[in-house]
C-alpha cells in the first residue's frame, strides 16, 4: 500500500509542475486557429480542399472513442462553445454516469477487485461480485455528478475537455494531462481546477459510508484519490490524440460536436 501511494503521490507531484509551468508559460485554452493563405505554387484547389478536410478531420472530436468510450465532455481543437448551463451539465454527467460503457466498465473492474481480493469482507462468486459491482457503480456516479455538475456550476468552472489539435506531442501530451489542475472558468479564463481535484476528494470521502469498516484508512483513500485523478488525466491524454490516430492511422471519419454534451 505504501509503494502504491508514493507512486502515486510521485505521479501528482509530476502532474502539479507540469500544470503550474504550463500556467506560467501563459498557456490558455487553445485559441481557434488562424486561416492559412495560399502560396505562390501551392498545391491546387482540389488538393488543397482535400488536404483542409484532412487535417480538419484530424482534430475533430467524436461523440465516442471506438464507439464505445463516451466523449461527450470533449470540445474540438479551435471550437470555444458559451459556457455550459447547469442543466447541460447535469446531462453531461447523466450521460456520463449511465451510458452502456458504463456499466461495461464497472463490471470490469469489480470482476479485477473481486479477483484481487480488494475487500475480502465483500466476499465471493455472485453476490460477492454483486456487492462489489453496485459500490463501483455508486463511486463512478458520485464522482461525475461532483466533478462535472455540482461543483462546477458552484465554482463556475467548465469541466469540458478542451482539445489543442496541433503541436508536438509533449506540448500536447503535457497540456491534456495538466487539464486535471487547470480549467477554464466562466470567463474563460484558466484558474485551479478545484472542481476536478475537491470532487474525487469528497467521492472518495463518501465512499467510506459504504465500504466494508476497516478499509477506509488515510493512505487507501489516498490511492484511490490519486487513481481516479491519475485516470482522469490519462483519459484527456487520450482524447488529445484520439482524433490523429483515428485519421492517419485508422483512416476513419468521423463528426463532432462541440456543444460539448
Amino acid at each position: 500500500m505504501r509503494v502504491g501511494c508514493a507512486r502515486w503521490g510521485r505521479f501528482g507531484l509530476a502532474l502539479f509542475v507540469a500544470g503550474a509551468c504550463w500556467a506560467q508559460s501563459g498557456g490558455q485554452t487553445p485559441p481557434a486557429p488562424a486561416p492559412e493563405s495560399a502560396a505562390p505554387g501551392s498545391a491546387s484547389p482540389a488538393q488543397g480542399a482535400d488536404a483542409k478536410k484532412k487535417s480538419d478531420a484530424s482534430k475533430r472530436q467524436p461523440k465516442r472513442i471506438l464507439g464505445v468510450m463516451p466523449n461527450y465532455r470533449a470540445v474540438s481543437a479551435g471550437s470555444i462553445p458559451p459556457p455550459p448551463t447547469a442543466k447541460e451539465a447535469f446531462v453531461i454527467a447523466t450521460q456520463n454516469s449511465f451510458d452502456y460503457s458504463a456499466f461495461l466498465f464497472t463490471g470490469i473492474t469489480s470482476l479485477l477487485a473481486e479477483g484481487t481480493d480488494t475487500h475480502p469482507q465483500l466476499g465471493h462468486g455472485i453476490d460477492g461480485f454483486g456487492r462489489y459491482y453496485w459500490r463501483g457503480f455508486v463511486d463512478k456516479a458520485n464522482g461525475n455528478y461532483l466533478v462535472i455538475f455540482a461543483l462546477p456550476v458552484l465554482l463556475h468552472e467548465d469541466e469540458r475537455y478542451y482539445a489543442m489539435g496541433e503541436g508536438g506531442f509533449w506540448k500536447r501530451a503535457i497540456y491534456s494531462a495538466s487539464r486535471v489542475l487547470i480549467t477554464p472558468d466562466y470567463q474563460g479564463h484558466n484558474v485551479f481546477n478545484a472542481a476536478e481535484i475537491l470532487g474525487r476528494g469528497i467521492s472518495q470521502a463518501i465512499s467510506v459510508s459504504y465500504y466494508p469498516s476497516g478499509t477506509g484508512t488515510a493512505g487507501e483513500l489516498a490511492e484511490k484519490f490519486g487513481w481516479a485523478v491519475g485516470r482522469d488525466a490519462l483519459t484527456n491524454v487520450f482524447r488529445e490524440f484520439w482524433p490523429d490516430i483515428s485519421t492517419h492511422v485508422l483512416h476513419r471519419h468521423h463528426k463532432s460536436d462541440d456543444s460539448g454534451q
